[in-house]
């Protein structure tokens, strides 16, 4: 008798402490959730298998496998998608990037940047001599040209080229032009731009909105 009520106290002593610990693990955010709290998200994820399970079999019923295999090859295809835009260099070579990626980018790398997340958004991009500053000029399927450049002031020194001399014949289709910087235009800069016509300014915060996905259409107000 007495082994057994030292051992069943010793038992409870175990539980009590291991039930403390749990109970300051949980209020340190360490232990994980409970099974309550991760029971409707995983009775959403077998409804939705359940339910997709059987919509294949219904199809496969009345129109035979071409369901099931059109099914797999979606989601192959949903899976490599998935993978590609989740990497690092692919992504990237698709043309997206994050703001620290950008960050860390000179003007040459700046300017490939932008080179592909304009072919992303169906651009054809055509590199012009830089002469030590880099340019882009690229056309879309509509006939419309875009000229970007890269600098930190937008407005011309007083020995550079204004962007349109007067008379200077334009190319068919209408044009913008760009002039990228990834910090912040100053209120010169601005109104410069806006005596120009055709210039957008894409700041620090547009650019990495364009980075990340946004077109450039939904960015310069749809010209």
């Amino acid at each position: 008798m007495t082994w057994r009520r030292t051992g069943s106290a010793a038992h409870g002593t175990r539980w009590s402490r291991r039930r403390s610990a749990i109970r300051t693990l949980r209020a340190q955010g360490r232990y994980g959730p409970r099974l309550r709290e991760v029971l409707p998200g995983f009775a959403g994820v077998v409804a939705v298998v359940c339910g997709v399970v059987a919509a294949l079999a219904v199809g496969y019923r009345r129109l035979g496998p071409a369901v099931p295999a059109a099914f797999l090859v979606l989601l192959t295809g949903a899976a490599v998608a998935a993978v590609r835009h989740h990497r690092p260099l692919a992504r990237r070579r698709l043309g997206y990037y994050s703001a620290a990626e950008l960050a860390e980018l000179d003007t040459q790398g700046l300017a490939l940047a932008v080179a592909r997340i304009l072919r992303r958004d169906g651009w054809r991009v055509q590199p012009l001599p830089d002469h030590g500053r880099p340019r882009l000029r690229a056309r879309d399927r509509g006939g419309r040209h875009l000229e970007v450049v890269f600098r930190p002031v937008a407005e011309p020194l007083p020995d550079e080229e204004p962007p349109h001399r007067a008379g200077r014949r334009r190319p068919p289709g209408g044009s913008l032009r760009l002039v990228v910087h990834r910090g912040v235009f100053s209120a010169r800069d601005t109104r410069w731009a806006e005596r120009q016509g055709d210039t957008c300014l894409v700041d620090g915060p547009l650019l990495q909105r364009w980075a990340a996905g946004t077109p450039l259409r939904d960015l310069t107000g749809g010209r």
